[in-house]
């Protein structure tokens, strides 16, 4: 049964100001266990799931599917900026991908700064941490560390907490708290059961999703990154449930936007008493609609993602055509040429060295320079020097596909001539 239960705080005599240091008496919330729970929906409800889920599937059955490939990675990078953006680091996405070039490579690049390296750094051992457990047969309490270690390498607390935390209020006591997980003691016995609760299907995948990403916020089990190894979690259910191939819709980044009806959404999910009461019904009902409401979101944007990637290909292919007539050289070069070959890569790696590029697509040296020179001719890539004697070629164009959806992403009208974002966001690209 759900409960709030007493503990006690004893007064922080170190806290640097007076009305800091303060003891006293709070609760800590202590969910029911997933893999038990009596989940019931109103029929309503469950026909929004059933459609939501369909536009799901429709869209990456799509014939335009191919651009989600280039669309899973583009929204980890956009997601890892932006909430590295909402943590005080100001990175670009240009920095970020030479960063995962370095990193990828294992080559000398210069031209980002070390926030971007850790940025890049997060996204490279996210996508292998957040694929394996994806893939595994079994999720074990385990692989929750694992995931936590993976996006963050470098901080002191590793594992499950062994000590009470909390969100929002003082920093040096619970009792002014908005929310207050459960005591540390309780985290184990409720992790396993996430854990066993994921591994299964005892429901639909997106309430499935929508349950997993609630009950981990509320167990709230490491000391910090709660919030990201959470929105990895709704892309993990998807994927392991074969809703999405990987993670294309940027679910997360919609709820960050949408923070308020988020927060009341997982105050509503937090009930208390038995977990067949109309309390708890009418408390899970309350956040599985603001769930589906952002996947419906996501869905869209992802949509439009693909149309404007559509149509950025398109421009590309013209202005190559218009670049060999130039030259004298029929329009279009054959299918299987190096040039035609890469340009569909470019969304997905908007970053490339001629060896890079070597290795992409599995061609002598002087091929692959020659093709991307041919494409900086053409003017859809950039040069850049990074290191003595290497050229990075640049697509400028992705960079600001990019920037633009992440400032959308960042409206609440998804739109940012209508409402302005609510969150960090880039500039505006600049028009070149």
């Amino acid at each position: 049964m759900a409960e709030l239960r007493e503990a006690h705080w004893d007064i922080s005599w170190h806290a640097p100001a007076r009305r800091d240091q303060r003891g006293g008496h709070f609760k800590t919330y202590v969910p029911d266990d997933l893999l038990t729970r009596p989940i019931v929906l109103s029929p309503t409800l469950a026909r929004t799931a059933a459609q939501v889920e369909n536009a799901v599937r429709g869209l990456t059955d799509a014939p335009a599917s191919m651009g989600l490939e280039s669309l899973a990675r583009f929204l980890l990078r956009s997601e890892a900026i932006a909430s590295s953006r909402i943590e005080g680091l100001q990175v670009s996405a240009q920095q970020v991908a030479l960063a995962e070039l370095a990193t990828m490579e294992q080559t000398p690049i210069a031209g980002f700064t070390e926030n971007a390296r850790l940025v890049a750094n997060n996204i490279v051992t996210l996508r292998q941490a957040a694929g394996d457990l994806a893939k595994c047969d079994a999720i074990k309490p385990r692989s929750f560390c694992d995931l936590h270690q993976a996006l963050l390498p470098e901080h002191p607390q590793q594992g499950l907490r062994d000590r009470q935390n909390w969100i929002g209020g003082s920093d040096w006591h619970p009792l002014t708290a908005d929310f207050v997980p459960p005591p540390p003691e309780e985290v184990p016995r409720l992790i396993e059961d996430l854990a066993d609760y994921l591994s299964g299907a005892v429901h639909a995948p997106l309430l499935q999703a929508a349950l997993v990403h609630a009950q981990f916020e509320t167990i709230h089990p490491f000391a910090d990154g709660n919030g990201r190894v959470g929105r990895a979690l709704i892309h993990t259910v998807l994927t392991r449930r074969g809703l999405t191939r990987t993670a294309v819709l940027p679910v997360s980044l919609v709820l960050l936007t949408r923070s308020q009806e988020y927060i009341q959404g997982l105050t509503a999910y937090r009930y208390l008493g038995a977990a067949g009461s109309p309390e708890a019904a009418g408390g899970v009902a309350q956040w599985f609609e603001t769930f589906l409401q952002a996947v419906s979101v996501a869905v869209e944007q992802a949509r439009q993602f693909v149309t404007q990637l559509a149509e950025l290909q398109r421009l590309w292919a013209e202005r190559h055509s218009a670049h060999r007539l130039r030259a004298g050289a029929r329009p279009q070069p054959r299918a299987d040429s190096a040039v035609m070959r890469l340009l569909p890569l470019l969304p997905e790696a908007p970053v490339l060295t001629t060896q890079s590029a070597q290795r992409l697509l599995g061609l002598s040296f002087p091929a692959a320079r020659a093709a991307l020179e041919d494409l900086a001719e053409a003017g859809i890539l950039g040069r850049k020097q990074v290191d003595r004697g290497t050229t990075a070629y640049l697509a400028r164009d992705v960079f600001d596909l990019l920037t633009s959806t992440e400032r959308q992403l960042a409206s609440t009208r998804w739109d940012t001539r209508e409402s302005a974002p609510r969150r960090p966001a880039p500039a505006r690209p600049q028009s070149r």
